[in-house]
């Protein structure tokens, strides 16, 4: 499957202000909490990737009692992301730079990891869900990325239509200091959206919830974006994707870049 953005341009329709979103905009995120101790193993790694899931930081899911996870992964498997829920791209890159092969990506058992090369060679994959409403949250993290290559968690729409409605809940453009939320909702393009300065090369807990009356952005667990103008709702089923985009820059090859997900949960409204 194949999401290419061609936004040439950002207009924000809503301000910031308009949407209460300051003070979120202004408090840092708090600190992650142990719950308990990683249990000793000889790798280093999976080492690591257990503790990326046994000390995580607060989940939307849990603040807000979201229920029973009613599809997902914990990527609890190796190899390439599975087939059953994922489909994996294979196609140009975006803007049609570069390439998003399925070779990019690896599943170690504990962590999905997308890769972005030298040469503009990535990767995305979407789920294999699609619904109408939901709320859907993931744990993520990247390297010290370049900056030609953006991270992004998105909701796209099972059938592209003429509102062309697009949902990035988790996206990092050319500042690497910044997760953006993006609700565009016109193809022209019209958006609204909101952005929160993090470390992302620490797991930090991305979800957005859609509903018939809002649809709400959070980063662990706190709100950090929320849209209550019903004009703006996309108007049928959406699934996430997940994509590594090369945005070239000039003629500089990019350093190699990577994002991992621990997991992804969806759940009904």
């Amino acid at each position: 499957m194949r999401h290419v953005k061609t936004r040439s341009a950002r207009l924000v329709a809503v301000a910031l202000g308009t949407l209460g979103l300051s003070a979120a905009m202004s408090t840092s995120l708090p600190a992650p909490v142990s719950a308990s101790t990683p249990v000793a193993t000889t790798s280093a790694t999976a080492a690591t990737s257990a503790a990326t899931k046994a000390a995580p930081p607060a989940r939307a899911a849990t603040r807000y009692n979201w229920g029973k996870v009613v599809a997902g992964d914990e990527f609890t498997y190796k190899g390439k992301p599975a087939s059953s829920k994922w489909g994996v791209y294979n196609s140009a890159g975006h803007d049609g730079k570069g390439r998003r092969a399925s070779s990019a990506w690896n599943v170690d058992g504990h962590v999905a990891t997308v890769t972005g090369n030298s040469r503009g060679v990535t990767g995305g994959m979407s789920s294999r869900y699609n619904a109408k409403y939901g709320r859907w949250e993931a744990r993520m993290k990247t390297n010290v990325r370049d900056v030609q290559y953006h991270p992004n968690l998105m909701l796209w729409p099972q059938k592209k239509n003429s509102h062309c409605p697009e949902i990035d809940f988790a996206e990092s453009t050319r500042d690497p200091k910044l997760v953006k939320f993006f609700l565009h909702y016109g193809c022209k393009p019209l958006q609204t959206s909101a952005a929160k300065a993090i470390d992302q090369t620490k797991w930090h807990n991305y979800a957005v919830e859609w509903t018939p009356t809002h649809i709400t952005g959070y980063i662990d667990g706190r709100m950090f974006f929320k849209d209550t103008n019903r004009g703006h709702q996309p108007s049928g089923k959406m699934h996430l994707a997940a994509q590594l985009d090369w945005f070239v820059s000039g003629h500089r090859a990019p350093k190699k870049t990577t994002m991992s997900i621990a997991w992804v949960r969806i759940y009904k409204v």
